[in-house]
């Protein structure tokens, strides 16, 4: 078991391992991200078949909110392309977690939310696939 499997966390840059990924979005939550000495309430969105949930800064909120309408209820269902990109935090040049439409050339669809659709750029998702989050 990998130590850092056993404590709750969030989707982070290192967990895409350079590559594009499509997700599904199955939810939008406000929760308490912070720690118990500096509490802090953030958007986060969880996606179908990933148990790690994206913690939203205000550049992916917007980006989400051009794609699909500022109404979270209707992010659920829509398909979106996360991506590593270098991007300024603290002073310092970080990789970071970007999000856009995906790259088929066409535009992203909303999908019934039943239907558990998550796919890697270009193939189904399979258990074997490299991105274990």
């Amino acid at each position: 078991m990998n130590i850092n499997d056993a404590f709750a966390s969030y989707l982070k840059s290192a967990d895409l391992m350079g590559k594009p990924i499509r997700v599904t979005i199955s939810s939008f939550i406000m929760e308490d991200v912070g720690t118990e000495q500096k509490p802090e309430r953030k958007p986060v969105i969880y996606f179908q078949g990933r148990a790690k949930g994206m913690v939203l800064n205000k550049t992916n909120s917007n980006m989400i909110a051009e794609l699909f309408g500022p109404e979270t209820d209707d992010w659920t269902g829509q398909i979106i392309e996360l991506y590593v990109a270098r991007v300024e935090y603290g002073g310092k040049v970080v990789d970071g977690i970007r999000v856009r439409a995906p790259q088929t050339g066409a535009p992203a669809q909303p999908v019934a939310r039943q239907e558990p659709i998550d796919t890697m750029v270009g193939r189904p998702h399979t258990p074997d696939d490299e991105i274990p989050w």
